[in-house]
């Protein structure tokens, strides 16, 4: 996903909050950009049969807004992304 924060609640806390989400296996949270009041950053979730609202929940508690989600994986196996002509 794809999200924009404020500096506080810090980013170490937003992970640890979005852990605990049930059935969330690990969180990835990445630092893409910074200015005077917001923070753009990559959060990566993996676990199975995630709760999207409840995934939203945490964030928008933290003042959190989802620009995007990039990728979802969904069924019994994953499948690969590859490189198209449209890449």
């Amino acid at each position: 996903m794809d999200v924009l924060k404020p500096h506080e609640p810090s980013n170490v806390l937003l992970a640890v909050k979005l852990s605990e989400v049930e059935n969330v296996e690990g969180v990835n949270l990445i630092l893409r950009e910074m200015d005077q009041t917001t923070e753009t950053l990559k959060i990566t979730i993996v676990g199975d049969n995630l709760n999207f609202e409840k995934i939203k929940k945490v964030l928008e508690d933290f003042g959190a807004v989802i620009h995007s989600v990039d990728e979802i994986v969904a069924g019994k196996r994953i499948v690969e992304s590859v490189k198209t002509e449209q890449d």
